[in-house]
């Protein structure tokens, strides 16, 4: 799968300003139910269902059943076009996630709430009693199952529009749902006791786990379209060429690897994303250590002085001698 298009490549204020409803063209004429947000909608349908180079103005104006030209009073071009398709879909990204319903410490995933797999709560007595946001809400309590709502989210994200891992998003044009998106997951990460920069890095690399895994998916999928074959046929034409090679010992190694070594059954997933959480569990540990041995240390700092200036007072309130 190549990349085909970059994001932010258009005229970046004109993009903006339709993201943030400053600058939407509106026809002179009157069409009824052609809107700015129908346009994007359907422009996102169609990549959806055949691929971000199905996207075009023409398409468009066949599927919406409006003349071409008219659709450039609402939208510049294809590339600013694009902008307004990933801000519309990002936000999909976590509350899709949100709405699985799965948590880290689930039944689903087979994990309990006081086993290694479900440390948060019993982190969180370890390390003192957890913070609270504006609303009384627990925040460090449960960043361990927000991070993994948010790579869940992200992977089915990638599941439902295959076609943003053909986008180059190194320079992505914020929009209000990117940020929104963006503001609502951060809430529960911010008692992890982490810098500002550490946080974003947690974000890219949960994207870039959940992205990887999306993208070995979905280029699975295209290979068997591509070759007419399928996984299983692909492995077994192998399969007589492999036998010999495992039994000529030159790979003892793999020679030695268990039938099931690759199983489609395997959940590399959830597997990978534990792992990352308890990565991370390692760092809020560490972390929290450290915030409370600076605590004690300024407590005794001021133990100290105030020690001193209580003895300072006591000393020259005594009677004076000759």
């Amino acid at each position: 799968m190549t990349r085909t298009e970059t994001g932010g490549s258009g005229n970046i204020k004109l993009s903006l300003q339709l993201l943030w409803g400053t600058g939407e063209r509106r026809s002179r004429g009157p069409k009824p139910g052609l809107s700015l947000d129908r346009i994007v909608a359907a422009a996102v349908e169609i990549a959806d269902a055949e691929g971000l180079e199905a996207v075009s103005m023409r398409r468009l104006s066949t599927t919406l059943k409006a003349g071409t030209m008219s659709l450039y009073r609402y939208v510049p071009g294809k590339a600013e076009l694009l902008d307004l398709m990933l801000d519309r879909v990002q936000a999909e990204a976590l509350e899709g996630g949100q709405e699985s319903g799965r948590t880290e410490t689930g039944q689903e995933s087979g994990e309990t709430e006081t086993g290694q797999e479900g440390r948060s709560a019993e982190t969180d007595q370890e390390g003192g009693s957890a913070e609270t946001d504006q609303e009384g809400g627990s925040v460090a309590a449960g960043w361990r199952d927000a991070v993994a709502i948010m790579a869940r989210g992200y992977l089915e994200h990638y599941r439902r529009h295959p076609w943003l891992l053909r986008v180059n998003q190194a320079r992505t044009v914020m929009g209000p749902s990117s940020l929104r998106s963006l503001e609502a997951a951060l809430v529960p990460l911010k008692g992890m006791g982490l810098s500002d920069p550490e946080l974003i890095s947690v974000f890219i690399a949960v994207q870039s786990f959940a992205g990887g895994i999306a993208r070995m998916e979905i280029d699975a999928v295209d290979a068997a379209k591509a070759t007419g074959l399928s996984h299983e046929e692909f492995w077994a034409e192998q399969h007589p060429f492999l036998e010999r090679a495992m039994e000529s010992g030159q790979f003892p190694m793999m020679a030695r690897l268990a039938e099931d070594t690759f199983s489609v059954d395997f959940d590399h997933f959830e597997f990978g994303l534990q792992r990352i959480l308890d990565g991370l569990d390692v760092l809020v540990d560490r972390r929290r250590g450290e915030a409370g041995q600076s605590q004690r240390a300024q407590s005794q700092t001021g133990q100290g002085q105030a020690a001193q200036g209580q003895a300072g007072q006591s000393g020259g309130s005594g009677p004076v001698r000759p």
